[in-house]
């Protein structure tokens, strides 16, 4: 949960966020409630008058039996379906069996509304009411909806502007690739990218949602080829085949599972990323001689 802090940023009323070129309005309307942006998300903060997705959040009771069809189940939260709308319940054992935050979302994800429990924060707490894991989540269902994906993987532009995504589960080596590079280009992210079709071109866009690197930034790079890591004892570039290209990226990947829409579009999308860039499998050992060997034969292509 958030730390007790002061806010310092913009109106802590209402603020908007941009992740990816997906913009999110934060309204509270109660004087008590404020919207503490902290941490990465604070630099993807925007001045916006428009957003595409409006989200409003109030203090509320949630001590009440709850129903609906469940949809998915997490560990810390829930989703279901409620009418036209879907809501996500969060919850935490150690502070009680009641929901401590619950999201609702109109179907189409235009508009949504959060509550929080009262009775589980202290009076004087700061709280952001859009932390992590819900960002997370909404902008994944926005994405999924047939503006891209977000991928498990970090993301890095080199001087020549070329965008280079690393691909893996945790321990594959993102955040080591992360730092190894850092000082010869810009990391986008060191655990998760969004990948968009933008004027017919593929674009990699930096997430506020980081690794133990902490790289998080709001910017976007054209996408010029996916590799796949692995650590190995040398440096090399291991050719893969379409599906087996195509399966590891979808590994990789954050669909809706519960959604039959959003999961045949993810496929489709990246489906489509395959047939766009080049692809490979990288086995490498983690020292600089990484960029160098990379910079060497991506000139070559």
């Amino acid at each position: 949960m958030s730390d007790e802090r002061q806010f310092s940023g913009r109106n802590p009323q209402h603020c908007c966020v941009r992740i990816a070129d997906i913009t999110i309005g934060l309204l509270s309307d109660d004087p008590k409630l404020s919207l503490p942006v902290e941490g990465a998300m604070s630099r993807f903060l925007v001045d916006e008058t428009d957003p595409d997705v409006n989200v409003s959040a109030a203090w509320g009771d949630l001590d009440r039996e709850w129903g609906g069809e469940r949809l998915f189940d997490c560990v810390g939260w829930q989703l279901y379906a409620e009418g036209d709308s879907y809501c996500f319940r969060f919850t935490s054992q150690g502070l009680g069996s009641f929901p401590y935050k619950v999201a609702s979302f109109h179907r189409e994800f235009t508009s949504g509304e959060v509550t929080l429990h009262r009775p589980y924060f202290p009076a004087r707490r700061l709280v952001y009411p859009f932390e992590y894991p819900l960002d997370e989540l909404l902008i994944t269902h926005l994405l999924a909806r047939g503006r891209g994906v977000e991928l498990h993987a970090c993301g890095v532009v080199d001087a020549q502007g070329k965008g280079h995504l690393f691909l893996g589960q945790s321990g594959a080596g993102k955040s080591t690739m992360a730092r190894l590079w850092h000082r010869h280009g810009t990391v986008l992210s060191d655990d998760r990218i969004i990948l968009r079709e933008v004027d017919k071109r593929l674009w990699m866009y930096g997430t506020p949602w980081h690794g133990e690197a902490e790289f998080a930034c709001p910017a976007r790079a054209p996408l010029t080829e996916l590799v796949f890591l692995r650590h190995g004892r040398s440096n090399e570039r291991v050719p893969l085949g379409g599906a087996e290209a195509a399966a590891r990226l979808f590994a990789c990947s954050f669909p809706p599972f519960y959604s039959r829409g959003e999961l045949d579009f993810t496929l489709r999308f990246l489906e489509q990323v395959v047939k766009s860039v080049p692809y490979y499998e990288f086995r490498f050992v983690a020292d600089d001689r990484v960029v160098a060997f990379m910079l060497e034969h991506s000139a070559v292509r």
